[in-house]
């Protein structure tokens, strides 16, 4: 990667922190949002520790590599979690370029239930039909090796993970397609908590259905870029 290319990879990567923000994603100065910079994915990008994600600038980001066993030893050392959860990611699918993690709302609700699968239920859900891993695994804060293991594990080839008891981790190319992952994701599990409240029985769309459904979205991919260049269009340059 040149460093033109590193350079918009960082400005992506810090507007979808400050976006996060937005969209009330973010909890306090936790949750971490990473970007692969080498073709295997061992070098990449990771907010510094404890960074609110509104702060968060291009030149804010640390540039680690996921196969230095010497990282969590360092003075900028990144948060444990981070390093358990995104180190281990990067350094075992080289196809996950972007990882974004956070707990949002509804989608952390929908992680709390025994039975936390986004049933096909509208255009939104039914784009997830058969496309999400979950993982069940739990064991308090993902700052042990063995936690960082599992997750890799769980998520496989797929693009989103929710994490029972925990939130939601979205990948993709490119921060585009991975904030759309999450931005779809969020919008869907609102849906279908919304949906339970109300206490009715549910219209759930036959797997036929919700199938075609699903693969009906995939020509729209091109709308990830034009709804992220948008939203980076309404932030506000940060001093300095």
């Amino acid at each position: 990667m040149t460093l033109a290319n590193e350079a918009s990879l960082r400005e992506d990567l810090a507007a979808a922190f400050r976006l996060a923000a937005k969209f009330g994603w973010h909890e306090s100065v936790g949750n971490h949002f990473s970007a692969a910079v080498s073709e295997d994915g061992h070098s990449f990008l990771l907010n510094r520790k404890w960074q609110h994600f509104a702060s968060i600038r291009p030149s804010d980001l640390l540039l680690l590599n996921a196969t230095d066993p010497d990282v969590m030893n360092g003075p900028d050392a990144p948060d444990a979690s981070a390093w358990t959860i995104h180190g281990t990611i990067h350094r075992l699918c080289p196809n996950a370029r972007v990882v974004l993690h956070c707990h949002p709302i509804y989608s952390t609700a929908l992680a709390m239930l025994a039975d936390p699968e986004l049933k096909p239920l509208d255009n939104n859900t039914a784009r997830y039909f058969n496309r999400v891993a979950i993982d069940r695994g739990f064991g308090g804060i993902a700052d042990e090796a063995e936690e960082g293991l599992r997750l890799v594990q769980s998520l496989g080839n797929h693009k989103t993970m929710l994490m029972g008891n925990h939130g939601l981790l979205c990948a993709g190319e490119t921060v585009a397609e991975a904030f759309e992952n999450m931005y779809f994701f969020e919008r869907a599990a609102q849906t279908q908590i919304i949906a339970y409240s109300t206490g009715k029985e549910l219209a759930i769309l036959s797997d036929e259905i919700a199938e075609k459904t699903a693969q009906g979205w995939d020509p729209y991919r091109g709308m990830a870029d034009a709804h992220f260049s948008y939203l980076k269009s309404t932030l506000e340059p940060l001093d300095g």
